[in-house]
């Protein structure tokens, strides 16, 4: 392991960010189940909003734009469907609530949709995927953010929309299908995270203002900034901006609640959640069978390098959960730095950092 990479327990640096959060102003519910589904994000590799969002919800907290206590109001409500306003609530409090809503909704009428308004950064989609498929059900979200413009419409080199996340959860007899992506080239947060690494993007996924496709970061930070490309890139970003107004209707449309009444709602997001009860639909078990074959398939399809295998989506991220519950939660230089500010911001100093096991 690289020296610049430091490991923490995982009671102990769960503990640290729930204390910050409540020394930030966060009541005793809402405090842990941030730190547990930032840190849950870590575990599972989606770093870019994991532990290091922690400063930014204990800021928001601090400065009065997260919301400390209270829950989310129900605007509107049918028999499987709802709109809810979340009032700027963290979003890691207020979507484990909307996913168990919505699995209610599904097990009484086969399928549960929640869209909720004005949640505070929901962080990643992939850490709330269990929360369904550990009860046998299927689960997708969406989000988009009403204060920001950084993606390009394809064709354009203008932002007019935000890297919208999509993930879906599906359980089968092991361990689920976890797909957590972007409709977006690549999201903003890894565009930081590039440029607080010293590194350039692994593609161009950036358009210039003067219509040139870039993978420098710094481009995006520039006045005027670079747009970020849609999914597909030069040639099939057609694509991507499909998928892109699709989340954004399916979010701000629905929600009502678009970039006309959240410009200037900063990090602030529309969510989608959608929870889906299989034995609706015939026996459970057919359902999983079916999927079953499905990954089958796709583990025992002809690998195109020699030696390797074709991984189902979550595979990775699970396997990397296991090992840093066992061995430490990694962060890398650049994120310590982060937890450090976060550290001296709450007057909290961070963990001692876990020694490596020997082999």
């Amino acid at each position: 392991m690289s020296d610049a990479v430091k490991r923490f327990d995982y009671q102990e640096i769960l503990q640290w960010a729930t204390s910050c959060l409540q020394k930030s102003g966060a009541c005793d519910k809402i405090a842990s189940k941030v730190s547990f589904y930032l840190l849950e994000a870590d575990l599972l590799g989606f770093s870019t909003h994991g532990l290091i969002r922690l400063l930014n919800n204990c800021q928001w907290l601090e400065q009065g734009v997260s919301t400390h206590r209270g829950e989310p109001q129900v605007l509107t409500q049918r028999a499987a469907v709802a709109n809810w306003d979340a009032e700027f609530l963290p979003g890691p409090y207020v979507m484990p609530k909307a996913i168990e809503a919505a699995v209610t909704m599904a097990k009484a009428a086969g399928t549960g949709t929640i869209v909720i308004r004005r949640s505070q950064h929901i962080a990643a989609l992939a850490a709330y995927l269990s929360i369904a498929t550990e009860q046998g059900l299927v689960v997708s979200l969406m989000c988009s953010t009403p204060g920001q413009r950084a993606v390009a419409p394809f064709g354009s080199k203008e932002a007019v929309f935000s890297p919208n996340p999509f993930a879906v959860g599906v359980p089968s007899s092991g361990r689920p299908l976890l797909f957590d992506i972007s409709f977006s080239m690549t999201a903003a947060g890894k565009v930081r995270q590039a440029r607080a690494n010293g590194a350039k993007l692994p593609y161009p996924a950036l358009i210039t203002a003067d219509g040139d496709w870039s993978d420098d970061p710094s481009t995006f930070f520039a006045s005027p900034a670079s747009a970020i490309a849609p999914l597909g890139g030069e040639h099939l970003g057609y694509k991507g901006y499909g998928l892109t107004l699709f989340s954004e209707i399916w979010t701000m449309a629905l929600g009502q609640y678009g970039r006309m009444q959240g410009h200037d709602d900063g990090d602030a997001n529309v969510v989608w959640v959608q929870v889906i009860d299989p034995s609706a639909f015939g026996e459970q078990k057919a359902f999983i069978t079916q999927v079953d074959k499905l990954l089958q398939d796709c583990r025992q399809a002809a690998p195109m390098q020699p030696g390797t295998t074709v991984r189902i989506p979550g595979e990775q991220a699970l396997d990397k959960k296991q090992r840093q519950l066992s061995g430490g939660v990694e962060y890398s230089a650049a994120t310590l730095k982060v937890l450090q500010r976060c550290a001296e911001f709450t007057q909290l100093p961070l963990p001692p950092d876990k020694p490596e096991t020997p082999c």
